[in-house]
Formats: C-alpha cells, sequence, structure tokens
C-alpha cells in the first residue's frame, strides 16, 4: 500500500535540510579519501577525469561503451535500480552539478522563463550523444558526449589547465565546442533556474522517465487542494506539480510542498507503521 509522509511536518523538516544533504554527498563524489572507484559508476552527473572523482561517470559510461559496442550491463543496471527507487529525487538532491546550478540561483538577479517543452532536448542529447554519436562514428567524433560535457569542462579540463599553468607546462585548453558550451552554460546559470538540468542533462532525462513509477514520488491529494496557486509559485522549474506531480522534469527538489494544506507531500510505496 501507499504511504505517505505527515502533511506540514516531514517535508517542511527535510527541505530545510536540503542544501546539507547536498553537500554531504557532495564529499562522497570528490573522494575526499582518495579511493578512486572507477570500475564503478555513482548515479550522479560528475566527471570521472576530475582529479577528485571517486566514481565513474554513468553518461560517460555508456558514450564509451556504445562506441565499442558493447552493453553497459553494469551502469544500466545501476541506474536502473537508482532510478526505480529515487527517480528524479536523485537529481533534486544528490546530484554535484545540480547543487552548482542551485548555488548560483541563490544570487538575486531576475530569472528568465523557458517553456517546459525544451526539456525534451535532453532526449535528443541522450539518443543522439551520448548513444548514436559514439555507435556510428566513436570516440574521436567531434560531437561525442564527452568530447562537448561541460563537467568534464570545470571538473577535469580547468584543474589540469590550473596545474599546467603553475608548473609552467604548456596549458591545453578544451576544444572549442566544449569551451563554448561550458562559457554559454556558466553565464546561464545565473539567469534560468539549472539550465543544464532542464534543458540538456542526458542523465537527468533517465531519471525522469522513472519519476512516475519509483518508490519515492510525490503525492498530491485533490482533495486537500484549494487551488491557492502557492505550489507553481514556488516551483523553480515552472512545473505545475498539482497537475502533474509526476513530470519528467520534476527534481523532486521539495519546494511545492510549500502547499499549506498539505496537499502535495513526499510519499512512498513503503508501508507506515499504521498499515502493518
Amino acid at each position: 500500500m501507499v504511504s505517505m509522509a505527515p502533511k506540514n511536518g516531514f517535508a517542511k523538516k527535510l527541505l530545510a535540510w536540503r542544501v546539507w544533504v547536498q553537500a554531504g554527498f557532495l564529499l562522497v563524489w570528490l573522494d575526499p579519501l582518495a579511493l578512486r572507484l572507477h570500475s564503478f559508476c555513482a548515479p550522479v552527473f560528475h566527471c570521472y577525469a576530475c582529479p577528485l572523482a571517486t566514481f565513474a561517470c554513468p553518461i560517460g559510461v555508456l558514450a564509451h561503451f556504445s562506441a565499442l559496442h558493447v552493453f553497459p550491463f553494469v551502469a544500466l543496471g545501476i541506474l536502473v535500480m537508482a532510478g526505480g527507487i529515487f527517480g528524479g529525487f536523485i537529481c533534486g538532491w544528490a546530484c554535484p552539478f545540480g547543487l552548482l546550478q542551485d548555488l548560483a540561483a541563490k544570487i538575486p538577479i531576475p530569472k528568465l522563463k523557458i517553456t517546459r517543452r525544451a526539456g525534451y532536448l535532453r532526449y535528443a542529447v541522450l539518443i543522439g550523444l551520448v548513444l548514436a554519436v559514439p555507435y556510428l562514428w566513436g570516440g574521436e567524433h567531434p560531437l561525442f558526449f564527452c568530447s562537448v560535457c561541460p563537467a568534464g569542462a570545470l571538473e577535469a579540463a580547468a584543474p589540469n589547465m590550473v596545474s599546467q599553468a603553475v608548473s609552467g607546462s604548456a596549458v591545453t585548453w578544451p576544444n572549442t565546442i566544449k569551451l563554448t558550451v561550458t562559457l554559454v552554460l556558466l553565464a546561464a546559470i545565473f539567469f534560468i533556474h539549472r539550465p543544464w538540468c532542464r534543458l540538456l542533462c542526458p542523465l537527468g532525462a533517465i531519471f525522469g522517465l522513472f519519476n512516475r513509477i519509483a518508490v519515492f514520488f510525490l503525492r498530491f491529494d485533490p482533495a486537500s487542494c484549494i487551488d491557492c496557486g502557492i505550489c507553481h509559485n514556488k516551483c523553480t522549474l515552472a512545473l505545475p506539480p498539482d497537475k502533474n506531480p509526476s513530470a519528467t522534469s520534476c527534481i523532486r527538489c521539495l519546494e511545492c510542498t510549500h502547499c499549506p494544506t498539505g496537499a502535495l507531500q513526499p510519499g512512498s510505496l513503503i508501508p507506515s507503521r499504521k498499515e502493518d
């Protein structure tokens, strides 16, 4: 049976800890213990070439395996398991690239609105740059995903450039496409809330597909709704949470749970004690 968190209680307490949860996961992905477990991929968007990366990047693994014409059983299994349990919660609570965009969004600059349909571009990136291009033309193609990935530029290329400059070596710059994508993204994160997640992230596209079936989800109770519109105003991704709480673009940030009647709450398929 489906269980729900207590109205107007658990969700608000959980939301108050969100940035700390994100910071805690950041320490896991940044490998403070120098474990370097690159044989496994984490279910977040984080370049394995970063000097502090604990795990491999699942999107990088999918792209490289596609170039090799090898099925990525382990990587895909991890994504299916993580998506089936948490869905978009991973994007909203655990992804380091999402945290970067959330912090930039806190700067009080008027934000631009974008159409929700633009989110379908993520699936074009997933199918085109992550799967089709590597499969058809290999990893050397200029549009191979890792060759244009902004996470690779920020987390791998940038530290390497600094290290080269400090040591007096020749500095190796990212290719033109990757540098352009990265600079545009860095500018966009101040004017659009989570532009990478909303428009281009192939990992978010995968997890979004699980929002409707994940163990942990967002639950809407129409009987409690008073059409106040607060959930619409609170949603940073400009979604209508009361109309489609399982939207593929939802990152489960839980801002919409500021609902005064508790009509929107995090729920789970785990039976509560009362139902045992």
